[in-house]
């Protein structure tokens, strides 16, 4: 059966306090091996300082974490960059630094003769102990699985866009090899692909996993355990999000009834004694109540820090007919075209959503409609009276002067109103207080948005282009949004990865696809039916990919030989797939060996009447969970195995 994983971390009697505000106290709980936790809360409520805290790059204000010493933890950090001069498998390996300094250390003194010779003894020692050959292949395997092409892994860092720099951050996170990971919004600028890779990596994960995220499918496909940050401080629920908003909607209604059923008594006991309490003949009587009144004990209950943003946006005037009109349009970045030969029209009052894989230009696409970008060719032309709104991916595009406060930004969109009514614009979207004076650069990522789409809302535009408008935003907030966007009377373009979000808001669909894009007017469900290819669903196009492609590597010219560092690169490769295909048939053989268990205890003839019938429940589940890994590590194996002879050869 399965078993209770020891904590692995240890929070007890927590708290943090930011001046005289807090965001949570008296926090205790634990979190165990093999378990992955949703860290949930609204912007503002203390979800990332409550990472850094359990990372240690921030100090509490009371309590104590407590971690294992010989814990390796790894950290995504939102805020953390890498140098752009480096390679990028090498910026990977490095996230297992002890290995990488001694493979660099190893390297020096065999195949350049620098360093000291005794060492290699102890260098060897420490390679053997972690692994150290298999630091590449392992590295590989994250990088490709994130959507990094193996042809790319030898360029420098700066040959990224600032998204797939980031998805080499997470794999310096992931390659390390951590008993704990502790990861603040890792989807962000993946895809789909990549997104459903993390999904299966952190379902195989067998340490601690935490893990900050406002997309409700991903914490859905992931999330063992939810810890919900609100009411000044953290409840840890059982279950994926879905359960978890299940839970804690029926706990506040159970609470909010025991508070109206002890307030009745209350009241039904009050007027009694003020009625009858002058009545000698009712006097004692009217004492007792007053005595029980005392002993009714009513529970205060503290208010939610999740609020909503009101978003409205309202065109100040209308546009032509013709929004935008696209013919010929192509754009490349030196050999690399991301556009070709793109032509459509898009009219007043449609909502477009632009889907696909990263790497086909769909945000090129929007910043060249903006005019941020200059397309190669072919035409582009925006009609009659169109006054575009503009929300950039990257917040830094727009709000580029950090010391400028939200009041003066909002200030700049609408000079001629007073501060009253400027306030009362911020308010709207959660900015209030002593919030309005705050430097923009010190903003989190859910604020930045919120005040680009306050600002937005004043300039009144009659076309919006929003490039991944959901990414920071928390669950509310993103609602909020699309109510918004589906109410607003002008034009809609825009680009996600969200498909709850793009189902409920788009009313034409253009995937962009290597083959080139693909036109629908109808909405997200409409294209589905239509088309039966669903690009934001992650098992299905996972299914469609590994139909029709296979990662190719690079092989030598004929009569070309290998330079000395692919032959390294390759000798490495070669010693560390046994490695990676004999740990899949170790998880087949146990996966196996569990399957026989449970058959057993189907076959004790007493099974059914002494097994409680939630544990039979979990029994079918673990069953049926084990036959999908199974099928799974089995693919793994065969790969490395097919991998293993022809890098031989």
């Amino acid at each position: 059966m399965p078993y209770e994983q020891p904590a692995m971390v240890a929070v007890s009697k927590l708290g943090k306090s930011f001046g005289g505000r807090t965001l949570f106290e008296n926090v205790s709980l634990q979190l165990n091996e093999g378990a992955r936790y949703g860290l949930v809360g609204a912007n503002g409520s203390g979800k990332t300082t409550f990472l850094k805290i359990l990372a240690g790059d921030e100090q509490q204000t009371d309590g104590q974490v407590i971690i294992p010493a010989r814990a390796r933890v790894g950290v995504l950090r939102q805020d953390r960059f890498l140098d752009d001069d480096k390679i990028i498998l090498e910026q990977a390996m490095m996230g297992e630094l002890d290995v990488w300094n001694a493979l660099q250390e190893r390297a020096r003194i065999i195949d350049h003769g620098e360093g000291d010779a005794t060492r290699l003894a102890d260098l060897e020692d420490t390679l053997a102990n972690f692994d150290g050959y298999t630091l590449e292949a392992r590295a590989t395997e994250v990088l490709e699985g994130l959507g990094i092409p193996f042809a790319t892994h030898q360029s420098p860092l700066k040959t990224l866009s600032g998204g797939f720099k980031l998805r080499v951050l997470l794999a310096q996170v992931l390659v390390g090899g951590p008993d704990a990971l502790f990861l603040d919004e890792p989807t962000n600028h993946l895809d789909i692909l990549s997104i459903r890779w993390l999904e299966k990596f952190l379902a195989d994960y067998r340490g601690v996993a935490l893990v900050i995220s406002h997309d409700q499918r991903f914490l859905d496909n992931v999330a063992t355990h939810i810890l919900d940050v609100d009411y000044e401080t953290i409840t840890p629920y059982t279950g994926n999000y879905t359960s978890f908003l299940q839970q804690k909607e029926a706990i506040r209604t159970q609470k909010e009834g025991q508070i109206a059923r002890a307030e009745k008594i209350i009241a039904d006991k009050r007027a009694f004694v003020d009625r009858f309490g002058a009545k000698a003949s009712k006097a004692k009587q009217a004492q007792s109540r007053l005595r029980q009144i005392e002993r009714v004990e009513v529970e205060e209950l503290k208010s939610t820090s999740r609020r909503s943003p009101y978003f409205k946006f309202a065109p100040a005037r209308q546009s032509g007919r013709d929004v935008l009109e696209i013919e010929g349009l192509s754009k490349s970045y030196g050999t690399n075209e991301v556009l070709r030969n793109m032509s459509f029209v898009i009219r007043r009052g449609e909502k477009v959503a632009v889907i696909g894989p990263n790497g086909l230009g769909k945000s090129t696409l929007l910043k060249i409609v903006t005019g941020a970008v200059k397309h190669d060719s072919g035409t582009m032309k925006l009609g009659h009276e169109v006054k575009i709104g503009y929300f950039a991916q990257d917040h830094h595009d727009v709000l580029k002067n950090a010391k400028m406060t939200p009041l003066d930004y909002m200030w700049e969109a609408c000079p001629p109103e007073c501060a009253a009514l400027v306030r009362g614009h911020l308010g709207r979207v959660l900015f209030s207080g002593d919030d309005v004076m705050k430097p923009i650069g010190s903003l989190s990522g859910g604020e930045a948005a919120r005040l680009v789409f306050g600002r937005i809302i004043i300039e009144q535009p009659n076309m919006l282009v929003l490039d991944e408008p959901t990414n920071h935003l928390d669950l509310e907030s993103i609602q909020g949004l699309s109510a918004a966007l589906k109410a607003y009377e002008g034009t809609l373009l825009f680009v996600s990865h969200d498909r709850w979000f793009v189902s409920e808001v788009a009313t034409r669909i253009i995937e962009l696809t290597p083959s080139g894009p693909r036109d629908f007017p109808g909405t997200y469900a409409e294209y589905l039916e239509r088309s039966g290819d669903d690009h934001l669903d992650a098992d299905a196009v996972v299914a469609s990919v590994k139909a029709k492609t296979k990662t190719e590597r690079p092989k030598p010219a004929e009569g070309n030989k290998l330079s000395y560092e692919e032959q390294k690169r390759e000798r490495n490769r070669i010693q560390g797939l046994p490695k990676l295909r004999d740990k899949a048939l170790a998880q087949i053989e146990a996966a196996e060996a569990r399957k026989k268990e449970i058959a057993a205890l189907y076959d004790d003839p007493q099974f059914y009447m002494k097994t409680p019938h939630d544990k039979m429940e979990e029994l079918v589940k673990e069953n049926n969970e084990l036959t999908g890994k199974i099928e799974k590590w089995m693919g793994q194996w065969e790969a490395y195995e097919a991998e293993i002879n022809s890098l031989k050869e």
